[in-house]
């Protein structure tokens, strides 16, 4: 299915381009999502008439996650989990409890920006994890976990 491109998506191309993709990754996420439109030409004609209404939207957005992301970028969370004697946790940090200790700190955060490289944390310690606030801004925090005797 060829679809026109509404924002920018990962690894499949900018606003305004116009794409071929499967059928159901357009059908069941693209579209539903606002992400992309049917590459028709009523649809290529409403497209250019908005894009310039598109456009300053995309660029309002990367703006306010840079802006985001400059006072995110090297901070350190700090979480406690029930641990064992050996550091390791009952349990797991998992990018939820990052998302929501983000947002307690005044930060608008959404689990699925949070990625975790190595997986959710399961040791007492310092661990790298990395937020994607937009598509091109990825900021890397530091997660301190520590142990609390059960």
């Amino acid at each position: 299915m060829q679809i026109i491109l509404l924002e920018k998506v990962v690894n499949l191309g900018d606003l305004g381009e116009i794409v071929k993709v499967k059928d159901g990754y357009a059908r069941n996420f693209l579209i539903p999502g606002g992400r992309a439109r049917r590459a028709t030409e009523a649809n290529k004609a409403a497209f250019e008439a908005r894009r310039a209404e598109l456009e300053k939207v995309a660029a309002a957005k990367l703006a306010e996650a840079q802006a985001q992301g400059e006072k995110l970028a090297g901070s350190t969370i700090k979480l406690t989990q029930k641990a064992g004697v050996d550091g390791r946790l009952f349990g797991s940090v998992t990018n939820h409890d990052i998302a929501e200790e983000l947002t307690k700190q005044g930060y608008k955060v959404a689990k699925a920006q949070v990625r975790m490289p190595n997986g959710p944390i399961k040791l007492v310690g310092e661990s790298a994890v990395n937020v994607a606030l937009h598509t091109d801004v990825v900021v890397e925090i530091n997660v301190t976990v520590y142990g609390e005797s059960a």
